[in-house]
């Protein structure tokens, strides 16, 4: 099969990457090996939140002070500034509601009840302008009873510790009652599908009136919406106190509902999404990758003109380590890391780990270097990319979504 261009992986960047290139008519496939880190996705798109230890105001004028290998540092300024516009665009076209702005960061409040800087956040989360405070005095916190994705007691004390006052109200209903009987049931993703049900939604909306109290707001866990935003909109109109959602532990339901956009859009511009799949031998000729095979076509090649690694870091298997090497496994392209292993990582488990900045080594254009020198029609992008640790620095969606629209536009300038 013959596509203009094939990215491995369907994550954020991948789907990103393919989204760009098909609405300009291009052929492209996306092969994809099944979940991937958006259903750990808390809720907002960070494009830089923390340098030096500090949180940042301003990202776009923070990446001035970022090592010159950091992704964002090879685009420059200006491009990242048009490219995270493009981005927020791009998300708005495949259904995703976002607020916020690249010029100066928000705070979200994380699933533990402690706010974190971020760049955009889905309509519908709770957020805050200020790290040490919430904009309502009194807010009703809704449990629901048996819910495992949710460390309420955690997220009290943090609210709390943010001048709020924080009430905690429990909810059960007849309609989850059949879910609790299996604790498995009961995690975000099983009960979003309880409430796709709008009586079910009535009925939530109803208990939570009955409890609310006197509150400036009703907080409770993202568990409505997760095929698209009309149960949560349905369930906010009938609350009578202004309502916001919390993002709850993965499985993520908003993760899951980006995903689900995404592709749908994809697929839409008439992308091919190999679901289930994984490139496990791709064929090099000279400088030019020149067909891939996969695990489920093995005895049919996909072929391109352009391919793009969009395969992740450890977690995805994107990169692999032995006792030896940390090493991209289908290339065997070059890598930041180390050659001394006593170098990976350092004393303290929550400290700046070095292996987490590690990946593969690009040129200007983010085509990946084998032996030193660039492959002339590969591509990578993501959390493939060496020069960053989006732990420490809160920039990992953002690499994710600016490095597809940036290698996106390198293809189509292509002659």
């Amino acid at each position: 099969m013959k596509f203009d261009t094939i990215i491995m992986g369907g994550g954020l960047s991948g789907l990103t990457c393919g989204i760009a290139l098909a609405r300009t008519g291009k052929r492209v496939a996306i092969v994809a090996g099944g979940q991937n880190t958006l259903h750990f996705f808390g809720g907002s798109f960070e494009l830089l939140g923390n340098v030096d230890g500090a949180d940042v105001t301003n990202p776009l004028e923070a990446i001035s002070s970022l090592d010159q290998q950091h992704p964002y540092s090879k685009m420059g300024h200006e491009q990242v500034a048009q490219l995270a516009e493009q981005a927020k665009s791009l998300l708005g076209d495949a259904g995703i509601k976002t607020s916020g702005d690249s010029a100066r960061n928000h705070y979200r409040i994380t699933p533990l009840g402690v706010t974190k800087p971020a760049w955009l956040t889905l309509d519908g989360l709770a957020t805050t302008d200020r790290p040490d405070s919430l904009p309502w005095k009194k807010v009703a916190l809704i449990n629901l009873e048996s819910f495992i994705d949710y460390p309420i007691d955690f997220v009290v004390e943090g609210l709390r510790a943010l001048n709020t006052t924080v009430e905690m109200p429990t909810v059960t209903l007849e309609c989850i009652k059949r879910a609790r009987r299996s604790a498995t049931e009961m995690r975000a993703t099983n009960l979003a599908k309880v409430f796709t049900n709008t009586r079910n939604v009535a009925q939530l909306a109803e208990a939570i009136n009955a409890v609310a109290g006197d509150v400036d707001a009703v907080l409770m866990p993202a568990v409505v919406g997760i095929d698209n935003e009309d149960a949560s909109d349905i369930l906010k109109a009938q609350v009578e106190k202004p309502m916001y959602f919390l993002p709850t532990l993965p499985p993520s339901v908003s993760g899951v509902r980006i995903n689900a956009a995404l592709r749908h859009y994809f697929q839409m511009l008439g992308g091919r999404f190999l679901l289930g799949d994984t490139v496990d031998k791709a064929t090099l000729e000279g400088d030019r990758v020149t067909r891939v095979n996969t695990a489920k076509l093995q005895d049919t090649p996909l072929e391109a003109d352009q391919y793009v690694l969009a395969t992740g870091s450890f977690m995805s298997k994107g990169l692999v380590s032995n006792f030896e090497r940390v090493y991209e496994p289908l290339l065997d392209l070059d890598t930041n890391a180390p050659k001394e292993h006593a170098q990976w990582s350092q004393f303290g488990l929550m400290g700046d780990q070095p292996f987490m900045s590690y990946g593969v080594m690009t040129d200007e254009h983010f085509r990946p270097l084998k032996d030193g020198k660039p492959l002339s029609n590969v591509y990578a992008i993501g959390q493939v990319l060496g020069g960053h640790n989006p732990l420490t620095l809160g920039d990992g969606t953002g690499v994710s979504l600016l490095t597809a629209l940036a290698v996106a536009q390198n293809i189509l300038d292509q002659k």
